[in-house]
């Protein structure tokens, strides 16, 4: 049987006050863990003199309460062992079985109510994204990460930790790691800030729902690109806010469409260089239409640049906010599609004068990230690492992209239409009219094959479906047989 260390054991509740003996109150405590599963057979159980200095109490009522035990059969000892529950005891001894027992209480209980904004936030169940391969969305090619390197620095930092990065922090973040990030998006991006506007946060989900709680009331209209990101959607849902939809075309969030739909929304959330999921980039007119709007009606814009590294048709644009000169914008970005998911790192930037309000927040929701990956990044960014990696990526995903297309120009003969620009790690692409793109990715994630549908990115089911296809984290060899198994699918 597996034991269990002596250290693991339910916590064990006396009554000093009760009038019953104290030995008593121990041993039926060990008959309903036992009975109940919670203690298991062969599981160890401490040593007398161990349970009586934890419980604070004389050795005399647990050895009483021991000796009744193993009288009774529910204790045993081995040599080398100590005590056990005795393997004798069936596992189906429980008279009533805990779900059993849940049933009955939930049936004689009050109503157990949960906030009604959770119902907005249930999800069907996403098979296809329970595949890590062609074509997983915002993967990016983890086995091309260097780390070694990596490794390296986060067993320096933890090596070597003082003490200021093992007590709790800031809710603002690593201040070098700011530094670092500032400089990063002034240079790249074109993005104006210091680093006290800088929030760390642990993703760029993360970072939106720190907008949404810092920005929004319950009820407040929100522009949302249509279609759009789910996980922005899902955001805006957790302070109630009401989502308008809004038409996107080839030059983005179509800005006079949202005005006649909701004129005073209290902000707009966008992904303007490359948007997500049909990969179109916004026009410098709608851009400025779009800034022309929150500066007359005190709106706000989130913009969402979460792979703007990644553009094959010259360098990347500039961002949103750069071009902002009311300070409308919120800048969120995130390491997890540059370097890896599970980093859990990502940022935000902030006007100066909304920069208490959203550390209040940041330090309401969990106080401050990881110290040790921040301080490790860090040195990654400064030491050229981080900027050596993109290089490096942005070819190998142009090549994966090339690979992508000529699969789907050689094996779907026209059952996929492209649509997009040459950006990102993933593409999207229409499947001909009455395909249930829902459907088909259910189909498809059981051949291994991972393909997002394209409608559970619109607020309402689309004319025409269609399947995102993430190419970053699939081998050449792994996208084409995947192109296969898609077309045997349609």
């Amino acid at each position: 049987m597996k034991r269990l260390s002596k250290g693991f054991l339910p916590p064990i509740a006396l009554d000093t006050a009760s009038g019953v003996p104290m030995y008593d109150q121990l041993s039926e405590w060990f008959r309903r863990a036992i009975l109940d599963g919670q203690l298991r057979p062969g599981q160890r159980v401490p040593s007398t003199r161990s349970l009586a200095k934890e419980l604070n109490i004389s050795r005399v009522p647990v050895l009483s309460a021991y000796e009744q035990l193993f009288a009774e059969g529910y204790l045993e000892t081995f040599v080398g062992a100590g005590t056990c529950v005795a393997h004798s005891i069936p596992t189906d001894s429980k008279p009533v079985n805990p779900a059993q027992r849940t049933s009955q209480r939930l049936a004689q209980s009050a109503p157990r109510k949960i906030a009604q904004r959770v119902e907005s936030l249930r999800t069907p169940p996403q098979t296809w994204a329970n595949n890590q391969g062609a074509f997983r969305v915002g993967l990016p090619a983890i086995d091309q990460f260097p780390n070694a390197a990596w490794a390296k620095l986060v067993n320096r930092h933890a090596r070597q930790a003082p003490i200021g990065h093992m007590v709790y922090a800031g809710p603002m973040g690593y201040p070098p790691l700011r530094e670092a990030i500032a400089e990063y998006l002034a240079t790249v991006r074109a993005v104006r800030c210091d680093a006290s506007q800088i929030i760390i946060t642990t993703g760029s989900q993360h970072g939106l729902q720190l907008c949404a709680h810092a920005l929004l009331e319950a009820k407040d209209p929100v522009w949302m690109e249509d279609p759009g990101y789910p996980g922005a959607r899902q955001a805006l849902r957790t302070v109630g806010a009401h989502i308008v939809p809004v038409p996107v075309d080839d030059e983005g969030l179509d800005v006079d469409q949202a005005i006649k739909l909701s004129r005073n929304a209290r902000a707009a959330y966008i992904s303007p260089s490359h948007q997500f999921p049909l990969g179109v980039t916004m026009s410098a007119t709608r851009r400025m239409q779009l800034l022309n709007w929150a500066a007359r009606t005190g709106a706000w814009i989130i913009e969402d640049d979460y792979d703007s590294e990644y553009r094959f048709g010259g360098r990347p644009l500039a961002s949103l906010q750069g071009m902002d000169t009311d300070d409308r914008v919120i800048y969120v970005g995130t390491f997890s599609k540059v370097m890896f998911p599970a980093l859990r790192v990502g940022y935000i930037v902030v006007p100066k004068d909304l920069i208490s309000a959203f550390a209040a927040v940041r330090d309401a929701f969990d106080t401050f990230s990881s110290t040790l990956y921040q301080a490790a990044l860090t040195d990654f960014i400064r030491d050229g690492q981080f900027a050596r990696h993109i290089r490096r990526m942005r070819a190998l995903y142009l090549e994966r992209r090339m690979a992508l297309l000529e699969a789907i120009d050689q094996h779907m003969e026209g059952k996929l239409e492209v649509i997009g620009t040459h950006a990102g790690m993933q593409l999207a692409a229409l499947l001909p009219r009455g395909v249930d793109d829902v459907a088909l990715s259910i189909r498809t994630a059981k051949l291994g094959v991972s393909t997002r549908p394209l409608s559970i990115c619109y607020a309402k089911p689309p004319k025409r479906g269609g399947v995102i296809l993430g190419y970053s984290g699939a081998s050449v060899q792994e996208i084409r047989e995947g192109i296969r198994k898609l077309r045997s699918c349609v």
